[in-house]
C-alpha cells in the first residue's frame, strides 16, 4: 500500500492533483480542505495517502494530515459511503468540524453536504460516534445542549425509530436538562421501554 508520498506538485485540477515523485507522476484525488492548502505548482509537497483498489481502477487519495486520512478510512467503513462521498464530506467540513457534528449529533449540518440525505446523515452520526479523532474531546467541550435544538433532535430520533408523536414528546419531557443528545436518546428509550 502507498501510505505517504513526497514530491513536486505538477498540476492542480480540483479535486485532482499530479505529483511527481522521482520521475513518476501520481494522480491523486484530494479533499478541498487539502487542495486549498497546497503550495503553488513546482513546490514540494507531502501527502498521507490511501490507495483504493477496485476491479476496474486503482484510485489514490491524498490528505494533508494524518487525522484527515483516518477520518476518510472511518467513513469508508460505513455502509453506503464510498470514496467519492467520503471525499465530498471531508471537502464540506474539516475533521474537527465533523468531530463536533458527530459529538453534537447535528443531522442538519451533514444534510447540507451534497449527496447526503437524512438517513445517510443519521447512519454517519451513529457509526462515527467515538471513532473520529477528537470526537471525545468535542463531546466534552460541546457541553450540554439542552436547548430547543437538542430537544428537537431527540424528538426527531425517536420519531425516526417508530415512536408516535405523543410517546416521543412524553419521553423528551422526562429528560433531565444536563444530557447531550445521544445520552438523551438513550435515556428516552429507557423511559419508553418501561412505559
Amino acid at each position: 500500500m502507498i501510505g505517504r508520498l513526497t514530491g513536486i506538485l505538477l498540476e492542480k485540477n480540483p479535486p485532482q492533483i499530479l505529483l511527481d515523485v522521482q520521475g513518476v507522476g501520481y494522480e491523486i484525488d484530494v479533499p478541498m480542505s487539502t487542495f486549498y492548502n497546497l503550495p503553488a505548482t513546482g513546490e514540494k509537497v507531502a501527502l498521507h495517502t490511501q490507495l483504493i483498489v477496485r476491479e476496474d481502477a486503482h484510485q489514490l487519495y491524498g490528505f494533508a494530515s494524518h487525522d484527515e486520512r483516518a477520518a476518510f478510512r472511518q467513513l469508508l467503513k460505513i455502509s453506503g459511503v464510498g470514496p467519492k462521498l467520503a471525499l465530498t464530506i471531508l471537502s464540506g467540513m474539516s475533521v474537527a468540524e465533523l468531530s463536533h457534528v458527530v459529538a453534537a449529533q447535528e443531522v442538519g449540518r451533514l444534510t447540507r453536504i451534497p449527496g447526503i440525505g437524512k438517513k445517510t446523515a443519521e447512519r454517519l452520526l451513529l457509526e462515527l460516534r467515538d471513532k473520529l479523532p477528537g470526537t471525545a474531546a468535542a463531546l466534552l467541550t460541546s457541553g450540554v445542549e439542552s436547548g430547543p435544538t437538542a430537544r428537537n433532535d431527540v424528538l426527531d430520533a425517536l420519531l425516526a425509530l417508530g415512536y408516535n408523536e405523543r410517546e416521543a414528546s412524553w419521553a423528551v419531557k422526562q429528560l433531565p436538562a444536563n444530557l447531550d443528545v445521544s445520552d438523551s436518546i438513550r435515556q428516552a428509550l429507557k423511559f419508553l421501554s418501561k412505559a
